[in-house]
């Protein structure tokens, strides 16, 4: 079982690596900044600001996850720590589907001039809704371990009073 609890952590470190890993290299080979200086990729598109601002809760999920993980390993799945992780990671979920939906606003509105007039906003609208799904599987997973360790922690503490009134 700690094995197992183990390589799941990895997983999720090697995700978050991964993550960002694009969010630091993507705007560097992005069509529009190919020849922009460091300055003007970070500090002149607000839309990238806004993409930055907006993975936070991802990251805070990937460490609710691997903090939940490291409760198993201990033997403290069932406990109230791991509901708070699991309740943090649902909010993180919302949080996520919630700047995914005002991405796409932007998006389509083009407040901050984050398109070429004349570019195709098919592609992000559809990074977006493939982002937004997984917003969804996450935040609904979040909900169902929250109440299911919930539920746990409830019938343990059932247990632990009836046994302390049976002796």
């Amino acid at each position: 079982m700690k094995s197992a609890t183990i390589v799941l952590q990895g997983v999720i470190l090697l995700a978050g690596i991964g993550a960002l890993a694009f969010l630091l290299g993507m705007p560097q080979i992005e069509g529009r900044n190919a020849h922009a200086t460091q300055f003007q990729i970070y500090f002149n598109d607000p839309f990238l600001a806004y993409g930055y601002i907006a993975a936070i809760p991802f990251f805070m999920v990937l460490w609710q996850a691997f903090t939940v993980l490291g409760y198993a390993k201990q033997d403290r799945a069932f406990s109230p720590e791991a509901v708070k992780a699991a309740l943090t990671a649902k909010v993180c979920g919302l949080a996520m589907i919630g700047f995914v939906v005002g991405g796409e606003i932007l998006l389509l509105s083009n407040v901050f001039g984050a398109i070429d007039p004349s570019d195709d906003r098919a592609g992000g609208l559809a990074m977006g809704i493939m982002i937004g799904f997984g917003s969804v599987v996450i935040a609904a997973t979040a909900s169902m371990f929250e109440q299911l360790l919930r539920d746990a922690v409830a019938l343990k503490a059932k247990a632990e009073i009836s046994a302390a009134e049976g002796t």
